[in-house]
């Protein structure tokens, strides 16, 4: 009896000390999301980096948001992208809108040869933020090499999802390293988190934004350039093919006004606060769904896009969904998983 007596004591002093060491964890997480979410880095974000703030791919939903706020900021934006008449018609706007100066670029990120163009295009300028958006995803998902025109859909996801991204950084770091202040935003994805299967290309491109943008801001950092990985879930855009908003779902504008508190707090961000709770949630279910393979949210949306494509009825992909996941999705891969 006697000798059980230290022990106990000792496990008292153990569950003490991990009951304080989780109550400064959690302290910390609060205040660290009160920090970020609550009162975000308003002043931070601005002129002060940069006269100007050039977006890629800014004509059209996650880019064209970030445009119109970072020039509701006071700061002149350099819009790139494809289709001239689009270019217009948005620098237009935010000329109009903002009482801004705007500069358009158009370029065909599929290709290779543009980037003495865009170069040329911005020769001179006092470049504070840049923002690499540009990118391209599946019709929709499918497996590897069942990929319509797969040669070609993988040279043109690598030239616009990847080397985008490293030539643009190419061209506006050296400037900012110069000044030592700057601002590079690399929009990556929330796919980019783990592997999405039948989304195999995107999923990796989108892992390497995600990886380059790191390193790229432990490299940089020391020199006041602040690097940052941009990890959206689903927002309302026409990449995404989603229509109709919802609260998991922002806009397109929603998504940025949160997204762009985060510049100079966290270096990897999933930009908005419902995003990161459901974040939270693929964690904490990673346990039962990693035998699966996949976890159900992603299951559901992979098997409702298939569903879309081939017309069926939303009434009916909605109840269909579960049946085919549960009878056919996961014994499948319970199947692959066991050989």
């Amino acid at each position: 009896m006697e000798s059980a007596l230290p022990a106990a004591g000792f496990l008292y002093w153990v569950g003490a000390g991990t009951v304080a060491y989780l109550a400064l964890r959690i302290s910390y997480s609060l205040f660290t999301a009160l920090r970020v979410w609550g009162v975000g880095n308003e002043a931070g974000v601005g002129p002060g980096l940069g006269e100007w703030a050039v977006v890629t791919g800014g004509t059209d939903g996650i880019g064209k948001s970030y445009a119109e706020e970072l020039a509701k900021r006071g700061m002149k934006v350099v819009l790139i992208s494809r289709s001239q008449d689009k270019l217009d018609q948005v620098s237009s706007e935010i000329k109009e809108k903002f009482k801004v100066e705007t500069r358009t670029i158009a370029v065909d990120f599929t290709l290779e040869d543009i980037y003495d163009k865009i170069k040329t295009g911005l020769a001179g300028l006092e470049i504070g933020i840049l923002v690499n958006n540009v990118g391209m995803s599946y019709e929709y998902p499918e497996y590897f090499l069942d990929v319509p025109d797969l040669d070609n859909v993988i040279k043109k996801m690598i030239n616009i999802n990847i080397l985008s991204v490293c030539k643009m950084t190419q061209l506006v770091l050296p400037g900012m390293v110069e000044r030592s202040k700057g601002a590079i935003l690399n929009i990556s994805s929330g796919s980019g988190m783990f592997p999405v299967p039948l989304l195999t290309i995107y999923s990796a491109t989108k892992t390497f934004v995600d990886f380059f943008s790191q390193c790229l801001h432990e490299e940089y950092r020391s020199k006041g350039i602040f690097v940052q990985s941009v990890l959206p879930y689903f927002v309302a855009t026409k990449l995404a093919k989603i229509r109709k908003p919802t609260l998991d779902k922002p806009t397109p504008e929603t998504f940025v006004k949160s997204a762009i508190k985060t510049v100079g707090l966290q270096s990897r961000t999933n930009g908005y606060l419902i995003h990161v709770l459901m974040v939270g949630r693929l964690f904490e279910s990673q346990i039962s769904t990693f035998w699966l393979g996949v976890s159900f949210p992603l299951s559901y949306r992979i098997v409702c896009n298939r569903l879309a494509y081939i017309h069926c009825p939303a009434i009916v992909t909605r109840h269909l969904c579960p049946v085919i996941i549960i009878m056919v999705v996961y014994p499948r891969t319970l199947q692959s998983t066991s050989k």
